[in-house]
């Protein structure tokens, strides 16, 4: 008859030691898991939010003109075009 090959094993504090190590490893990768997921979910907010305020300050510029609006009380004044804005300075070709 074959001899039974013994099984060998780290003493129990060791095992005890990798195991709580690996069990953080894996709670720490899935946590950066979810923060990803989170990030992208953000970004999607995100970008919808930028969006709507995009649309909204068109159609307040329709109504209200080229203006800056103060957020803390809807006050608002005329944004003022300087007449030399239209102007550039053209390098010249030597």
């Amino acid at each position: 008859m074959a001899k039974k090959e013994e099984i060998k094993k780290v003493n129990e504090e060791e095992l005890k030691l990798i195991q709580e190590q690996q069990k953080n490893y894996q709670q720490i990768v899935e946590q950066l898991g979810l923060a990803d997921v989170r990030k992208h979910l953000l970004f999607t907010h995100y970008d919808e939010l930028s969006k709507k305020i995009e649309e909204s300050k068109k159609v307040l510029e329709e109504k209200y003109g080229n203006v800056n609006i103060n957020i803390s009380d809807g006050s608002y004044e005329d944004i003022k075009k300087d007449d030399d804005s239209d102007l550039s300075v053209v390098k010249s070709e030597e």
